[in-house]
């Protein structure tokens, strides 16, 4: 990657997250997690990354900006895993400057079948786990103009039959965006979420095979825009995590849908 000759101050610098750090969650080689990993790294941000799976492709390609990335493979349901993921990137990097929550799983199934159990791991992960991680990281956040970014989800607004825990999650995440905004903003750190639509990924993909032509209308007609990439999300990181959006905390980025989203998955739960 070449040197840019502009001030890391510009935001229309190529380089705007140079000397900065970002602990990402939830990285593959195929969603979202890897997508904001490359976004910003191309923008200079040394990364530390985490997932269940290493991301070999991905970090091939981080591979040739030097040793400018980390990567912990980590299951977040363990409570002890955050505070180790963020003492790994302190110790690698000496500092922490941004948290992208994007750690997630999801399930469809009606309440009338879900069991207590997939109910706590899905909150586990989707709430719980952004909270620890968040908690975590603002023992390396004093002192800087740090933000967190959490990605929740549409279904966190609009909701949809037989997602009735995922959306209570994302709910959940966008509930806690709020208040932690709220509390941090005296110490100068940020809290945004993004709330995108659907997006081309492996985990909504093993669906697609079970959609109907009549459901596919109904899913492009929430989509005025059309379905999303991993990379549109990945853009939207990267200016909440910019210097661009320091007057911006408490906010959740919708991408991609409009109102009329929530009746576009009705027939998808078999309901």
């Amino acid at each position: 990657m070449a040197a840019s000759t502009s001030s890391t101050s510009d935001p229309s610098s190529p380089q705007r997250f140079a000397g900065r750090v970002a602990l990402i969650t939830g990285v593959s080689d195929r969603g979202i997690g890897g997508a904001i990993a490359e976004r910003l790294a191309s923008e200079g941000a040394q990364v530390s990354l985490t997932g269940l799976d290493e991301p070999k492709k991905l970090l091939k390609g981080l591979e040739a900006n030097g040793d400018r990335f980390l990567w912990n493979s980590a299951d977040l349901s363990d409570p002890e895993v955050p505070q180790q993921l963020v003492m790994a990137t302190a110790d690698k990097f000496g500092q922490l400057d941004i948290l992208v929550n994007n750690a997630g799983i999801e399930t469809m199934e009606p309440l009338t079948s879900m069991t207590d159990s997939q109910w706590d791991e899905i909150v586990g992960v989707n709430l719980t786990a952004v909270m620890r991680m968040s908690r975590a990281a603002l023992s390396q956040f004093a002192d800087r103009a740090a933000a967190i970014i959490n990605i929740a989800s549409v279904l966190g607004i609009a909701g949809s039959p037989a997602m009735t825990a995922y959306s209570a999650t994302k709910a959940g995440v966008i509930g806690m965006t709020r208040s932690l905004a709220l509390e941090l903003a005296p110490q100068g750190i940020r809290v945004n979420a993004i709330a995108p639509a659907m997006v081309k990924t492996p985990m909504i993909m093993r669906y697609a095979n079970t959609i109907t032509d009549a459901q596919w209308r109904q899913i492009q007609a929430a989509h005025p825009l059309g379905i999303g990439a991993p990379s549109d999300v990945a853009a939207a990181v990267a200016f909440l995590a910019s210097r661009e959006a320091k007057w911006i905390t408490g906010a959740t980025l919708p991408l991609g849908w409009t109102q009329s989203y929530s009746p576009a998955f009705e027939e998808l739960s078999g309901e």
